[in-house]
C-alpha cells in the first residue's frame, strides 16, 4: 500500500482521538484502532515508514508519532 495513504489514514485516526481529554487513553486507543482495523502488512509498512531515516514529505502528526512510539509492540504483527 502507498505509504502516503497510510500516513494520511493514521493522521485521520489521530485527529479523531486527539480531542479526547485523557491523553494517555487517546494514545492507547490510536494504536488499538490501527491494530484492530489494519492488516499486518499495513502495520509493517507504517512501522517501516516511522523507522526510515529520511522522513518523507508526508509527516505523521505528533499524537500519532507518540502513540506509535509508546505502543509499538501492540502494532507488531
Amino acid at each position: 500500500m502507498d505509504k502516503e495513504n497510510l500516513v494520511t489514514m493514521a493522521n485521520q485516526i489521530g485527529s479523531f482521538y486527539e480531542t479526547m481529554p485523557d491523553r494517555a487513553k487517546a494514545l492507547t486507543d490510536i494504536a488499538e484502532h490501527i491494530k484492530k482495523f489494519w492488516d499486518p502488512r499495513m502495520r509493517r509498512e507504517l512501522l517501516a515508514y516511522v523507522d526510515a531515516p529520511d522522513q518523507h514529505a508526508w509527516q505523521l502528526i505528533p499524537v500519532v508519532s507518540e502513540s506509535i512510539r509508546l505502543n509499538r509492540a501492540l502494532l507488531l504483527p
